[in-house]
């Protein structure tokens, strides 16, 4: 693991500058790097930084995807509203599409994730443009 993702997946944000960090506490990302980092391993493409809401969390657990309950066997400690994450691409799309998609931080959005999401729609749930 070397986080580079290659030279074909520089870990660089959806506007092709460095990747900020999503967050440490609790500690997110593929690598569990804090970044929503990833390489061609990351077929779920934890890419999106998102702040979690009570609903989207809602939205996971019926899913499928329980993020909400702690699995310290697996160094997971639970999300809860106001939290930030490294969400699947897929997911979040799914949620945008059902009108339960969280907030992004686009500078800490991996620019893999505009292989399944449209930079419009992370766009319209952006939470750090100016």
């Amino acid at each position: 693991m070397d986080g580079s993702g290659g030279n074909e997946n520089p870990q660089v944000n959806v506007f092709g500058e460095p990747l900020a960090t999503c967050s440490d506490a609790p500690k997110t990302g593929w690598y569990r790097s804090g970044c929503c980092e990833t390489d061609v391993q990351d077929v779920g493409s934890h890419t999106v930084c998102a702040q979690m809401t009570t609903a989207f969390l809602e939205f996971s657990k019926a899913r499928g995807n329980d993020l909400s309950t702690p699995r310290p066997e697996f160094g997971f400690p639970g999300l809860k509203d106001g939290d930030r994450w490294c969400l699947c691409a897929a997911r979040w799309l799914e949620a945008h599409e059902a009108g339960r998609a969280p907030k992004v931080f686009l500078k800490a959005t991996h620019r893999r994730a505009l292989e399944i999401v449209p930079l419009a729609a992370l766009k319209t749930h952006a939470l750090d443009l100016a």
